[in-house]
């Protein structure tokens, strides 16, 4: 209770010097801010007990590095294409997951988004939907080429977890 009478009170505080206006109806939508700030930031307790402590290690760092690298590769495609030099052939596509766990799947899905010209758009069970705009960017998902970069972290972690 306290913690959250002190957020709601420098929550406020911010608000009037960020803002600076003292009309009934800005100072409303200022009380109806700061309330939807402490109700997200209550129900965000539950989701910090489910934190997953992502250790960052050397198969953390080269996972970013490969994808930092497939991105800027993407970049220079989906330019090329919007310029016209290359051609657009955007296509969903269904590319199935090896990965058991969710976090594996998630860093997969957010990976794919990540790289410009493709999207993660539904995910379920094993199967991940993906909106491309090449069909060359859509036969190297389906090659498998995204999943070769996605590190074992979370398996060696839940494993870790267990004992």
């Amino acid at each position: 209770m306290k913690h959250t009478l002190r957020l709601g009170v420098f929550m406020g505080i911010l608000w009037l010097l960020l803002s600076g206006m003292f009309q009934p109806l800005m100072l409303t939508f200022g009380v109806i801010a700061v309330l939807m700030v402490i109700w997200l930031s209550t129900r965000m307790v539950d989701a910090d007990r489910q934190q997953f402590p992502l250790l960052v290690n050397w198969q953390f760092i080269k996972f970013t590095a490969r994808l930092a690298k497939r991105i800027l590769i993407s970049n220079i495609d989906v330019t090329l294409r919007v310029l016209g030099i290359k051609p657009v052939s955007a296509r969903f596509i269904k590319v199935n997951m090896p990965f058991e766990d969710d976090l594996s799947k998630v860093l997969y899905a957010n990976a794919i988004t990540l790289t410009p010209g493709s999207a993660s758009v539904h995910m379920e069970g094993n199967d991940l939907y993906v909106h491309t705009i090449s069909a060359e960017g859509a036969e190297d998902l389906l090659d498998g080429d995204m999943e070769k970069i996605i590190p074992p972290i979370a398996r060696e972690q839940r494993a870790e977890d267990s004992l």
